[in-house]
């Protein structure tokens, strides 16, 4: 218990660093004295820098990755599959796809991209769950019902690029995960989402411990184990949908922070929630950091860091998955 608060507290100072690394690096570079100082004080010289343009993407940094690591998180859990990632079994397209249906074909009701988003990872889950239910529900069939099912909404999603290309270019940003053009009203349209899903889930590590020790002695336990699948569910496509509403389609968190997470505190999720919360908004901040510093001036999207980090990572697993049969 003592070493898993250490651990903690640890990660929360890996969060405020890696959150003064992001707000001081770019074009002009600002130590976090001088952050503080300007933050307090409005007539400093880097304080529209500061405060419009860099505060408010690393506050959405942060939030999305807190974000996909809890619902990678959850959905690991609920699935017992380690696999398990919003992207990688489709909740991420699911919610990709309505979001972009709304920003390509009813680009006026811009401000229903969360709630689309939203019903898409939502929509998504339920048919992955249904998809991969026999007698119960085996990890391997979530994972082929998840590709069937990413692979559907990426035809979706393929399919109205195809017939709107004169309306693609202001979505590529969107497709490959981007944290460009971000201002206050990003921070305003993902935040309460961000906190009802990270309050609903602190409520419910004991009941996910519980679940993870399988459906027939949770229930022996007295869990209602399909009500409380089900609660996640929500829970994990809320946080999912909220995430890709604003950044877009941004590969990989939801799959490896939660496992980063288990190697340093454990699998317990009292301390795993929290943990992968300041874990996940930490990685996301010093992923975009290095996008936007990595080729200055020039700038890349923070989603292809993340891919580019995230994909060794998942085949990793599958290798070592493969070694334990």
């Amino acid at each position: 218990m003592k070493n898993r608060s250490i651990v903690l507290i640890l990660f929360i100072l890996f969060f405020i660093i890696s959150f003064f690394l992001s707000v001081g690096n770019g074009a002009v570079s600002i130590s976090p004295a001088e952050i503080i100082k300007t933050v307090f004080n409005r007539n400093e010289m880097n304080y529209q820098i500061i405060w419009n343009v860099r505060i408010p993407r690393t506050l959405v940094a942060a939030l999305v990755g807190i974000c996909l690591s809890l619902s990678g998180a959850i959905l690991q859990g609920i699935m017992r599959n380690p696999l398990a990632g919003p992207n990688i079994i489709g909740v991420s397209s699911g919610a990709g796809l309505l979001a972009l249906i709304i920003l390509i074909l009813f680009p006026k009701y811009y401000y229903l991209v969360p709630l689309g988003a939203f019903g898409g990872a939502l929509f998504a889950t339920l048919i992955i769950y249904i998809l991969a239910w026999k007698e119960g529900v085996q990890p391997t069939r979530l994972v082929l019902a998840g590709v069937a099912v990413s692979s559907l909404f990426t035809a979706g999603t393929n399919a109205l690029m195809t017939f709107f290309p004169d309306r693609v270019s202001g979505v590529l940003g969107f497709m490959v995960g981007g944290l460009s053009a971000i201002t206050w009203q990003d921070v305003k349209m993902i935040f309460p989402y961000t906190i009802i899903g990270v309050v609903l889930v602190m409520l419910l590590p004991s009941r996910l411990n519980i679940l993870m020790l399988g459906d027939e002695v949770a229930t022996g336990l007295g869990l209602d184990v399909e009500k409380t699948r089900f609660i996640f569910i929500i829970v994990s496509s809320l946080l999912a949908g909220s995430a890709v509403s604003v950044v877009g389609l941004l590969g990989f968190v939801g799959l490896i922070v939660p496992h980063i997470a288990r190697i340093f505190i454990g699998s317990d999720y009292r301390f795993l929630f929290p943990g992968s919360v300041f874990l996940g908004g930490s990685i996301v901040m010093i992923c975009d950091t290095i996008a936007r510093t990595l080729f200055a001036p020039m700038e890349i999207p923070v989603g292809i860091i993340m891919s580019a980090l995230g994909a060794p990572f998942f085949l990793y697993l599958l290798k070592l998955r493969g070694d334990n049969r």
